[in-house]
């Protein structure tokens, strides 16, 4: 890894991390509020790329694991991959990794809604579906009404998506950018 790349992935997990700060609005019907950092985890699989996006995520993570408060919120330590929200967190690093491999397959020809359908499939479906199913084994929620708890996230997020496919397209496009990350 190169000392450019580990500087990119420091500023993506700080990013996250700021991120953080903004409190989750919570929900009266479900333990896991609305959070302001998927757009974190979005932004890190369109700009960085796969692997790097992943990894900046996956450093996130284990600050967060060691117990700093860089959840949103103010949480951290190990408890919060016991809790409710453990589904979405373990989910992150693939949800950038995977947004993070079709910008890479498509670097070349970046425009807004190349990244705009991995992070709608991955980032928002992927996300919402399979985090809320692992909220509701952890919680005892039967499975079929974590689905539809699972759209009170969707419309928030597709939100969140279409800002970070702006950023990352307004970015990907700019050409001191372009010479930066290359």
């Amino acid at each position: 890894m190169s000392t450019k790349n580990l500087v990119y992935t420091a500023l993506m997990t700080a990013i996250i991390c700021v991120l953080g700060l903004v409190p989750g609005i919570p929900l009266p019907f479900m333990p896991v509020p609305i959070v302001l950092q998927n757009i974190g985890i979005f932004l890190a699989g369109i700009i960085l790329g796969r692997k790097y996006g992943a990894l900046s995520v996956i450093v996130f993570l284990l600050l967060a694991a060691a117990g700093l408060p860089v959840l949103s919120g103010g949480r951290g330590g190990i408890g919060v991959f016991a809790g409710p929200s453990a589904g979405f967190l373990f989910l992150y690093p693939v949800v950038a990794y995977l947004i993070g491999l079709v910008r890479d397959r498509y670097i070349h020809k970046i425009n807004f809604i190349v990244l705009f359908i991995p992070t709608l499939v991955c980032g928002i479906l992927l996300l919402d579906i399979v985090g809320t199913i692992i909220m509701g084994f952890i919680i005892g929620m039967p499975v079929g009404k974590a689905i539809v708890f699972s759209l009170t996230f969707m419309p928030g997020d597709l939100i969140k998506a279409i800002i970070a496919c702006l950023i990352g397209t307004t970015m990907l496009n700019h050409s001191r950018f372009k010479n930066l990350i290359q």
